[in-house]
């Protein structure tokens, strides 16, 4: 069926609304498009449910046989846990650069791992964040960090719409074309 409606497990489910949440929280923060919002308000958040939440529902689904959310759960579980504890340290600017680089790596891991459109949608353009975001780190461009967070909030929208979708039955699949009828040119 074109038009696919997945139910999705629960826990991928959960994981999803918990990386959405954490994405938007995150991103939002570096946008500064909320007055007196920044990053650091998201550390709470990024501990907790893009942290603990994630990390318990990638076990969940390793629990379930699931290794593809299972990996991606837990080792952004690790990322998320990792970047609050660590947010009130002072490290220089290439440490943090270097950080969002590596992290970068396992989030370009998940979207060339395959899944379902959306859930490599949403890896592929938190990829696209934290890129930005380590070269913002390494050149110290303020502008680039908000170009990082609006990707983030993109992400995290794509995330949160996958989980929503799965629960509410949602579409999560373009309709295609059918081969053959497409748009013709006129000579």
């Amino acid at each position: 069926m074109d038009n696919d409606v997945s139910a999705g497990s629960t826990t991928t489910i959960v994981g999803r609304l918990a990386l959405g949440i954490t994405l938007l929280a995150f991103g939002l923060g570096y946008t500064d498009v909320i007055d007196g919002v920044t990053a650091a308000d998201a550390v709470s958040i990024a501990q907790y449910v893009g942290g603990v939440a994630l990390f318990v529902a990638g076990l969940m689904a390793f629990r379930d046989g699931d290794s593809g959310s299972g990996t991606a759960f837990s080792a952004l579980g690790a990322l998320w846990f990792t970047w609050a504890v660590s947010a009130d340290n002072q490290v220089s600017a290439n440490a943090a650069g270097l950080f969002l680089l590596l992290f970068a790596l396992v989030a370009l891991s998940l979207t060339v791992a395959g899944g379902d459109p959306l859930g490599r949608g949403a890896y592929g353009l938190f990829f696209v964040s934290l890129v930005l975001l380590a070269v913002a780190r390494f050149a110290d461009n303020d502008s680039l960090v908000k170009v990082g967070g609006w990707f983030a909030v993109a992400a995290g929208a794509v995330a949160w719409y996958a989980a929503t979708a799965a629960l509410a039955h949602w579409p999560t699949a373009l309709p295609r074309r059918a081969a053959g009828r497409g748009v013709t040119a006129t000579g």
